[in-house]
């Protein structure tokens, strides 16, 4: 009996340094931020604890941050699209390659080299006034005064696919790699031409690396700050980056945590949806 006891316990001795670190970092910063939502922030600039619904019910029933809240998903999802659209027929043709598809992958990570906010400054210096999109079109003459290209919904749009795109690219390549060639050559053997075999074979067992994808650049366009802070103006400011302004500028964290809690609750129903029709199996291998 003692035997088995020791036994059933050995697992849970063994994980009990990886869930401590989960459970210090990551369980108990939420809970804070969980206990400060409900908090108050008082006239004076101190935080009053509580239990108070203000925070909530400014933030459910306030219109302004139901709208960017909408807006904020409506980017994610023009971006997710557009990462599919361009990133589908780039893995398929890295999977489908017969060359050296290790050089082809190394050439889609090199963006990762580079730091995020450094990449997404980089289009200041290709659209802005003085950039090299609006030298080059007026050394040709096609435009006499600079374009304002900067600043708006599409070029926050354009950072973001920017961004996301090689995650896209990234899972669907292994869904697609890891689909069998021959399948596609027993249905061109069946009367099907390569277009049909593509879109009755692969396609449909490659929907899950592109949900998988879909999902990665959802989550992480809908919860970026960034790169609307930089390429987007007054109009175009994201979920997070009204967090961003509540607790860095404002200094105000319950109502922070109030927003950031509703932003982790619509991404986390997201994700619960993925993995109840697909699982987090294809996901962890895009990861990886």
């Amino acid at each position: 009996m003692a035997r088995e006891t020791r036994e059933a316990r050995q697992p849970w001795l063994l994980l009990s340094p990886a869930l401590a670190t989960i459970f210090f970092l990551l369980v108990v910063p939420v809970l804070f931020v969980v206990v400060y939502s409900f908090w108050l922030r008082t006239a004076n600039g101190s935080d009053q604890p509580g239990f108070y619904l203000t925070n909530w019910i400014e933030v459910v029933t306030d219109p302004f941050y139901r709208d960017i809240l909408f807006n904020t998903l409506k980017i994610a999802a023009v971006t997710t699209l557009l990462c599919a659209v361009l990133g589908y027929p780039t893995a398929y043709f890295i999977a489908r390659s017969r060359g050296n598809k290790a050089m082809l992958l190394m050439f889609l990570m090199l963006p990762f080299w580079i730091s995020y906010i450094i990449r997404t400054m980089s289009w200041i210096n290709i659209l802005g006034v003085s950039g090299a999109l609006n030298s080059m079109l007026l050394a040709l003459g096609i435009i006499e005064t600079p374009l304002q290209l900067l600043y708006n919904e599409a070029t926050v749009i354009l950072g973001l696919v920017h961004f996301l795109l090689p995650f896209m690219i990234l899972n669907i390549y292994v869904s697609v790699e890891g689909i069998d060639e021959t399948l596609e050559d027993a249905a061109c053997s069946l009367g099907s031409t390569r277009w049909q075999s593509f879109l009755e074979v692969t396609l449909p067992l490659s929907l899950p690396g592109l949900a998988a994808g879909g999902l990665l650049c959802f989550v992480l366009a809908a919860g970026t700050y960034i790169t609307p802070l930089v390429l987007g103006g007054p109009r175009d400011a994201m979920f997070a980056n009204l967090v961003f302004e509540a607790i860095i500028t404002q200094l105000d964290w319950p109502l922070g945590s109030a927003l950031s809690l509703v932003l982790v609750a619509v991404l986390g129903t997201l994700v619960f949806v993925y993995n109840r029709f697909f699982g987090m199996a294809q996901l962890m291998k895009g990861l990886s």
